[in-house]
């Protein structure tokens, strides 16, 4: 029997890791290369010489004499983790397939709750900002989801208390195998909601295929075509292969949100869900997850505790 090529690839062990990243130098290293990969260049001036003070870990600019560090204006900024503490961070949550929870890297970085929290947290904001620039194309399969609300008593389904709406929308290639994930958080199912969703995040003359919610017409605003079919009640339908791995992957991230996580603040779900998708749509080549992310974070402007705590529900 065949191995599906992607499941059964050459991954990126602990082991690998600890030789390319073991160091502080080697993340250093990583780091500038990641920063400067044309090399040095001031941001100041434009100047392509520099030094290194001894006394400090800065860099100093052979012209204008603009100084800063490695680390200034990156995700990394103001950090009092050594480096190769965020790059184990980043290693830890591209190769775990179901996540993994602030607790447990906690344990893993040997430091408090908080900073954990934090920093995952800014992680999982770079993936989301990454992955935000990239539509959807070709055949798209969307569907509608909830996430919380109440566990006994009260009303189920669309409009229940508590429950945080989002698009899980999947894109699919000829052959009908799944590309590109994208889950979002949307202020509700309504024609403008959908609209906003659409011209963000598909790319025009996509084919979307749906359910008959009404909303999900809104679609076409954006240049796409839409396909929408009955499945109430009809599980034959449900299980067909329009709608097959938009289902599939609404299944595993629920369950493994569950299983990672014991509760998640709904302002905070956007994240959670870019996780998932981050490493979905990076799936092609797990020794490239790393680097992908770090440089990513590289791009990424300094994030303080603040605004790491303001909601984000749309997106």
């Amino acid at each position: 029997m065949a191995k599906n090529q992607v499941q059964f690839q050459r991954g990126y062990s602990l082991f690998e890791f600890m030789d390319d990243y073991g160091s502080e130098e080697k993340c250093e290293q990583a780091l500038f290369q990641w920063r400067f990969p044309e090399g040095y260049v001031c941001r100041e001036c434009g100047n392509t010489t520099y030094c290194q003070l001894k006394s400090r870990k800065i860099l100093q600019c052979n012209r204008c004499r603009h100084q800063h560090s490695l680390t200034s204006g990156t995700l990394f900024e103001s950090t009092k983790l050594p480096l190769s503490k965020w790059f184990l961070a980043i290693h830890l949550l591209t190769q775990s397939k179901t996540g993994i929870s602030a607790m447990s890297l906690k344990r893993e970085l040997d430091v408090n709750y908080d900073t954990a929290w934090k920093l995952k947290h800014k992680l999982l904001q770079a993936m989301k900002e990454s992955d935000d620039k990239h539509s959807l194309r070709g055949i798209v399969q969307i569907d509608d989801v909830y996430w919380g609300g109440k566990r006994r008593g009260g009303k189920r389904g669309r409009g229940a208390e508590g429950k945080t709406s989002f698009v899980a929308a999947v894109s699919v290639n000829p052959d009908g195998h799944p590309q590109k994930m994208r889950m979002t958080v949307v202020d509700g199912f309504t024609n403008d909601a959908i609209e906003q969703w659409s011209n963000r995040h598909l790319a025009p003359e996509s084919t979307v295929i749906s359910d008959k919610l009404a909303c999900f017409s809104s679609t076409e605003t954006a240049g796409c075509y839409h396909f929408g079919l009955k499945t109430s009640g009809n599980y034959e339908l449900m299980d067909s292969p329009l709608f097959k791995w938009v289902n599939v992957m609404i299944g595993n991230v629920k369950n493994s949100l569950k299983g990672s996580c014991h509760s998640i603040n709904p302002k905070h779900l956007p994240r959670y869900l870019a996780e998932y998708c981050f490493r979905f749509n990076h799936r092609f080549n797990l020794r490239e997850m790393l680097p992908k992310l770090a440089q990513v974070a590289v791009r990424t402007p300094a994030m303080p505790y603040r605004l790491l705590k303001m909601a984000e529900l749309s997106g």
